[in-house]
């Protein structure tokens, strides 16, 4: 994966007045970790989206702040989005030590195609969990875990963490006996659709927007 960098500056406009900064293309974040003072920081909201759209919550990322000598390591933590619109409202970055383990949830992929899925009728696959809990140095956190099911050709068989391979330097946290995806028989039930009032679809959809604004705004004053 090729290297993921930000530029950022120091910010001094928090609370409510964080929308403003919005309106103008720049996305308010924080950086925090342990043992240092949290830094309000503001990102250039498109250099933010190309991050977004190649960086997930183990990747790390150099991120250089106003005329630093050097960029410091962090994760993305938290991303808080307008849930009408998907834009971003808030980030939290989180500054690693790089000698120093932490304890991460790496998101599963699926790759390839299940046999059984095409030869047995009714068969689907139930996906159990979509990440494993490890603890690594920062620089030996994977992006994600490939599952790769083309082998599974018979209902009931299925996929368990201890089967998937970790490699260098990573300590599995979560349970080994925990299940990840099973394939099993289907059985079709009546899906009943209640319609919801156009008026109050709107009004749910603006009450959740708001929302999201309020807890971005609240993690600012905190």
């Amino acid at each position: 994966m090729k290297r993921l960098e930000l530029e950022a500056s120091k910010r001094d406009v928090t609370g409510k007045k964080v929308r403003f900064l919005r309106r103008q293309g720049i996305i308010p974040a924080n950086i925090y970790g342990h043992g240092i003072d949290s830094t309000s920081i503001n990102v250039d909201a498109k250099s933010l989206k190309h991050l977004l759209a190649h960086a997930g919550k183990t990747d790390l990322i150099s991120l250089k702040v106003d005329d630093s000598k050097s960029p410091v390591k962090v994760l993305m933590r938290e991303v808080q989005r307008n849930p009408l619109t998907d834009e971003p409202l808030h980030v939290d970055f989180y500054q690693v030590r790089m000698t120093e383990k932490i304890k991460a949830d790496v998101p599963l992929v699926f790759i390839g195609e299940a046999p059984v899925l095409k030869n047995v009728k009714n068969s689907s696959m139930l996906h159990l969990i979509d990440s494993v809990h490890i603890e690594a140095l920062p620089d030996d956190l994977p992006h994600s875990f490939e599952i790769d099911v083309s082998n599974i050709e018979e209902l009931d068989q299925a996929i368990y963490i201890k089967d998937i391979p970790l490699g260098h330097g990573i300590t599995l946290l979560s349970d080994p006996e925990q299940m990840v995806i099973k394939v099993a028989e289907v059985r079709k039930e009546e899906v009943i659709e209640v319609p919801v009032e156009a008026e109050a679809a709107e009004e749910i959809v603006g009450e959740a927007e708001e929302g999201a604004e309020a807890k971005a705004e609240a993690a600012e004053e905190e």
